[in-house]
């Protein structure tokens, strides 16, 4: 690409070093890897280094408040990934927007949908008044893995709908390099609302409509994990299909799947390996009573982040004029998907109450 933007990224932590760093490495003639900032010097060093192992041996390491208003103030640096604590990165992605920079920040978009609704008035002014109109995307890679891009296209096939299913029986345990994150233990949802959303993410995407209510219980019974650790809920979609989600956090036998039946086959897609790739098999049953199978390895982070970066080069060269994001990243898609979850945890701490989800 000629004149690649420059871009940095906030945020030093496990993805950062296992899967931002080494998926933008598959992409790097689309951008340079300017600076990689962190609160403390050590954590911004170590990820640095990382990234020089990885096709970016020009990128700096930047720290505490003043590395962060250096990133700010570089007129060069046109996007930021800002890949923080669940509980500061909406603060932190709003300071780099006012600065003019395009954001991809990772999920969650919000710690609730109190939150949400506050800070979409908040950047909507900001776009509005910004010559740089800048992007506000939120990293859901689940809407670009192609097993959800290509089992949407199954669904008419499965006639009218009938009942949807998605079942997640996780593996959060000591083994997990996310099980002693401080931030997801001190988060209100814990691991139900920040690995909550990606199925959501995927459930909304394969039916093509919102969730419009919900009637959930919820429980704690695994004490090493923060409340609630499980979850089971009833949800009415708006074509007027119901369904069930059911979310443990941590399972000895894991697995995960989406299930919609028709009138005329269904569709299911579950998560699992094949020839030593983890992936996601979709699966078709249809009316003749056979079934087809399809395997795709997993690699909607690297599909989302070459699509931000075509999204931000594009709105570069579209100074002073409107520009769109691609739908699929947008912030008020990744809200959605919180304000789904929002409206469960709500109805499990009033003991099932059908609750009306927000819309935004």
């Amino acid at each position: 690409m000629a004149n690649p933007p420059c871009i940095a990224i906030i945020g030093a932590g496990i993805f950062v070093r296992t899967q931002y760093i080494p998926r933008l490495a598959e992409i790097s003639n689309l951008f340079k890897l300017k600076a990689i900032w962190s609160r403390t010097e050590e954590s911004a060093r170590g990820a640095m280094e990382i990234a020089r192992g990885k096709s970016f041996p020009e990128v700096e390491c930047k720290w505490g408040d003043k590395g962060l208003d250096e990133i700010i103030q570089d007129g060069s640096i046109l996007a930021v990934a800002v890949v923080l604590a669940g509980q500061i990165q909406v603060d932190i992605s709003l300071k780099l927007l006012k600065a003019g920079k395009h954001v991809l920040q990772e999920k969650p978009a919000a710690a609730s949908i109190n939150e949400i609704e506050t800070v979409l008035s908040t950047y909507k002014s900001i776009y509005t008044n910004s010559p740089s109109q800048p992007i506000w995307a939120v990293a859901e890679n689940y809407r670009f893995e192609p097993a959800f891009v290509e089992g949407k296209k199954l669904l008419p096939e499965i006639g009218d709908m009938m009942s949807v299913q998605v079942i997640v029986e996780g593996s959060m345990n000591s083994a997990n390099p996310y099980f002693s994150s401080s931030w997801r233990r001190n988060f209100i949802g814990g691991f139900i609302l920040d690995m909550g959303v990606h199925f959501i993410a995927g459930l909304r995407m394969l039916v093509g409509c919102d969730v419009i209510s919900v009637s959930a219980n919820i429980s704690h019974v695994d004490k090493t994990l923060p409340p609630p650790d499980n979850i089971s809920s009833i949800f009415q979609l708006e074509n007027g299909c119901s369904g069930v989600f059911v979310m443990i956090v941590s399972s000895r036998s894991p697995k995960i799947y989406w299930r919609i039946v028709g009138l005329k086959g269904t569709l299911e897609i579950g998560r699992g390996m094949q020839d030593g790739q983890h992936g996601y098999t979709v699966s078709f049953y249809g009316a003749d009573g056979h079934s087809k199978n399809w395997f795709y390895p997993f690699s909607g982070v690297t599909e989302e982040l070459t699509t931000f970066l075509r999204d931000v080069s594009h709105a570069n060269l579209k100074k002073g004029s409107n520009h769109e994001i691609e739908p699929r990243l947008s912030f008020i898609e990744g809200a959605r998907d919180v304000a789904v979850l929002d409206a469960m945890l709500e109805s499990g701490m009033k003991n099932g109450a059908q609750i009306q989800v927000k819309k935004l």
